[in-house]
């Protein structure tokens, strides 16, 4: 593929990313960001601030400002580990869970605005092959 192509299939990919996280924000109310980590913390049970931010691949900084807003919201509860102060455990709320729920209780109201012209098929196989070039980009050349 030429440097033109590709740098064609990029701006593809950045176009359909800027329009279906916005259409996935507006009909959630959760940033996908926030969206994965509530959905993390749900799966995974208490974990540290650390296991987050190497889950999503997201800087320090950045996991911080999130869990900020989402304490903010009532959604998770942080706390120091008492035998490692530097350490922050995060747990999700009552609150987030059931939030979570409603939201894919309502998938299929949302399946109308988040419709990407897909089959269910062809969303695996994007999937995967996302997952593909994710897993060559993170290991060493």
């Amino acid at each position: 593929m030429t440097l033109v192509n590709k740098s064609k299939l990029l701006y593809q990919l950045k176009l359909a990313n800027q329009e279906l996280v916005s259409r996935f924000e507006k009909s959630t109310g959760f940033s996908i960001t926030r969206y994965e980590m509530l959905l993390f913390i749900n799966a995974q049970g208490p974990c540290s601030q650390t296991q987050l931010q190497q889950e999503l691949g997201i800087d320090r900084a950045a996991v911080t400002r999130h869990l900020k807003r989402l304490q903010d919201l009532s959604y998770v509860t942080r706390k120091r580990n008492d035998l490692n102060n530097r350490e922050i455990y995060v747990q999700i709320t009552d609150l987030a869970q059931k939030e979570l729920a409603d939201c894919e209780q309502h998938h299929e109201s949302l399946e109308k605005d988040l419709y990407f012209g897909l089959s269910d098929e062809e969303e695996v196989q994007l999937l995967t092959l996302l997952n593909k070039i994710n897993r060559q980009i993170a290991s060493p050349s």
